[in-house]
């Protein structure tokens, strides 16, 4: 019966008493043909079993190669080797998945490359980097359902396959079961989508925002978290065509409402994870530590991983306008040196290098930023009385720039179809969404937090696609 096994982590954190245990895992390595460190992915640290000397069939040793899982019964018992409290003393060892040194892609020993590992995401998993990033978005994810529970939030599955573009973007994946190679077609050329599943096009979804907003306006207060799709032709380290994202819709709520709920919840996040995961972060800011070294020292970041989460949940975060935003950019040095890439004006959509100045270099902690121009920002957002700007709000933190990005809705009838028609948005084709301003509308908002960015920034970890188990990008669909 397997599931009378102990796993390593508890194993680990037990008093010895040779009592009798079964432990089951891959085999790390393997010294001296004696002493095997065996994990089975419940912590970073592995278990050592001592294989006694003379004990064991020598063939049944040479099976026991670094990937190869076994199964071992013996006793706990005090361990007299550096590092670890306790060992295994093995009575009986079954190999339970023979694999060959000679064809075995994750040799660990050489230490490979976080490029190579992309090739074989399939294994990765067992490395100790990827294990702790792994274990972290567990807890992340947890720690998202807790937060919005504990605040009485109610979760809302919103669809997958829609109809609607809730960006207005049009970077979209199209669902169809019409043949690519003859699908029906109008009298002027055009697709024929009557005659598709749906009886219309659609797309994978790029936000559940607009559902989500149809819940809240009954329920008060919902969240999503869940899949999104952005045919964004981005081969970045920032970017996926396949992302989670977290959205909450609240009714009754104001921008400063949305801010501080937005705030909260990074800090949650962070502690919570700081709280559960400290031996998976520990090894995660060591590794970025080793990494930074690498750099020239004018690239090396400030703050250690550990640090820069402690300083995130422990001060409160800058609030500036747009406005105010751009004015600091145009008095900095990094402008008046030529030193942005990007150009700054009134009016721009800040690039990553402008938000990470003013994190990092200005104010030196997270800064929400308001009052975004309204020729940049969604149709949905709700217009300021200066006609110029939107009550919108990007949270920016060090290291990422844009973690979350939200706003007040734009409750009043007129003034969003207004918007809509000067934004090109089908009013008419958006009949439900409007109906929640129509019947009953009220003040309300929400954000976006994109979860892989959040990943990034609570592991250190500085290739998106590091942090999401298969990665889906430009050419990248293998596993």
């Amino acid at each position: 019966m397997f599931n009378t096994r102990v796993k390593v982590k508890e194993l680990l954190s037990t008093t010895p008493e040779n009592q009798n245990v079964t432990v089951m895992g891959w085999v790390r390595s393997f010294r001296n043909n004696q002493f095997i460190a065996l994990n089975d992915g419940s912590t970073n640290n592995n278990i050592q079993v001592v294989a006694e000397l003379g004990v064991f069939d020598e063939e049944l040793l040479k099976k026991i190669t670094p990937g190869a899982s076994l199964k071992v019964t013996g006793q706990l018992v005090a361990s007299l080797g550096k590092g670890q409290s306790v060992e295994v003393k093995a009575a009986e060892i079954i190999i339970l998945g023979e694999c060959n040194p000679d064809t075995y892609p994750l040799q660990l020993k050489n230490r490979p490359s976080l490029e190579y590992l992309r090739e074989i995401a399939h294994l990765r998993f067992r490395t100790q980097t990827f294990s702790a990033v792994f274990r972290v978005r567990h807890a992340l994810s947890f720690a998202i359902h807790k937060f919005f529970n504990e605040k009485g939030f109610f979760y809302l599955h919103t669809p997958i396959i829609t109809a609607s573009d809730a960006e207005g973007a049009g970077e979209m994946f199209k669902v169809s079961t019409l043949p690519f190679d003859n699908p029906p077609r109008k009298e002027d050329g055009s697709i024929d989508f009557s005659e598709d599943f749906f009886g219309r096009a659609t797309n994978l979804t790029v936000s559940g925002q607009l559902e989500g907003e149809l819940g809240a306006m009954a329920l008060s207060e919902i969240y999503t978290f869940g899949p999104t799709f952005r045919a964004e032709n981005s081969n970045t380290a920032r970017h996926l065509a396949e992302f989670w994202m977290i959205e909450p819709e609240m009714a009754f709520y104001d921008l400063e409402d949305n801010m501080n709920l937005a705030e909260e919840f990074i800090q949650y996040l962070i502690r919570y994870v700081m709280a559960n995961n400290r031996e998976d972060l520990d090894f995660l800011a060591q590794r970025l530590a080793d990494e930074e070294k690498q750099k020239p020292q004018a690239e090396r970041s400030e703050m250690g991983l550990i640090e820069k989460l402690e300083f995130v949940v422990n001060n409160k975060f800058e609030r500036i306008t747009y406005t105010e935003a751009i004015d600091i950019l145009l008095q900095s040095p990094a402008y008046k040196k030529k030193k942005f890439q990007y150009d700054v004006k009134w009016g721009i959509d800040m690039q990553s290098e402008h938000e990470r100045y003013l994190v990092e270099k200005h104010f030196s902690k997270p800064v929400i930023v308001t009052g975004y121009p309204a020729a940049i920002k969604a149709f949905y957002m709700r217009q300021n009385e200066d006609g110029k700007t939107v009550a919108a709000m990007d949270i920016l933190v060090p290291g990422i720039g844009e973690l979350v990005g939200g706003s007040q809705r734009e409750e009043r009838l007129g003034k969003l179809e207004q918007r809509m028609r000067e934004m090109h948005i089908p009013v008419e084709e958006m009949w439900w969404y409007l109906d929640t301003r129509r019947f009953g509308s009220v003040p309300h908002a929400g954000f976006g937090l994109g979860f892989e960015r959040m990943m990034l920034f609570v592991t250190g970890m500085t290739n998106i696609r590091d942090v999401i188990a298969f990665p889906r990008a430009p050419k990248t669909a293998e596993f």
